[in-house]
């Protein structure tokens, strides 16, 4: 499912318009990624909860030259499914 469908099914479903349904995803995009930038988590009961993970600094190899370099350590989004989402997957 992209964006698109994901909209199409939450105008289906809460009776709104693909605008409105659009403009909630958006908003709920962006307030995760808010939060996140400012080291947060977000917690959807049920659902999961998105976090950041640090990355530490290691050393990769230039797979064109076999070379040594060094990767810079990095701040990366992660997702923990909660129990509800877990149990209707399986």
């Amino acid at each position: 499912m992209n964006k698109t469908e994901l909209i199409d099914h939450i105008a289906k479903s809460a009776d709104l318009s693909k605008a409105a349904s659009a403009r909630a995803l958006d908003a709920m995009i962006a307030a995760v990624k808010t939060t996140l930038k400012k080291n947060g988590t977000v917690t959807l009961v049920g659902f999961g909860t998105f976090s950041v993970g640090k990355r530490a600094a290691r050393t990769g190899r230039n797979p064109r030259t076999g070379e040594a370099i060094k990767i810079k350590s990095a701040k990366v989004p992660k997702f923990k499914p909660g129990k509800a989402l877990k149990d209707a997957v399986n």
